[in-house]
């Protein structure tokens, strides 16, 4: 199985920061204009997100990015299962601390 489009063009830009500083800076700066010069493709960025690249290579530095986001319960649509739960009594908070992949201990 081959790498997507976006895998190849990610692929590409993060090569081209390793080799060109200028490439790097223009990056952190404006990341969607250098992109888009670089695939020679418009970017489609999704109303209200900004997209931001940091230079993580400084191997003295632990980076840590906090994936994904607490979930926002009111924009939350539920499953027919998470509804089963929910109108029996039960407690939903487990199922919601489990989104993402996050797993409490047990």
């Amino acid at each position: 199985m081959g790498l997507t489009k976006e895998q190849i063009l990610f692929k590409k830009i993060v090569e081209k920061a390793w080799e060109d500083e200028a490439f790097k800076a223009a990056l952190i700066q404006d990341p969607v204009s250098t992109i888009e010069a670089l695939s020679g493709e418009r970017l489609t960025i999704p109303e209200g997100k900004t997209m931001v690249v940091k230079d993580q290579t400084d191997q003295n530095t632990i980076f840590i990015n906090l994936v994904p986001p607490e979930p926002c319960v009111e924009d939350m649509e539920l499953t027919e299962d998470q509804l089963d739960i929910v109108s029996g009594g039960g407690d939903l908070l487990p199922v919601i601390q489990g989104l993402g992949g996050a797993t409490t201990g047990g």
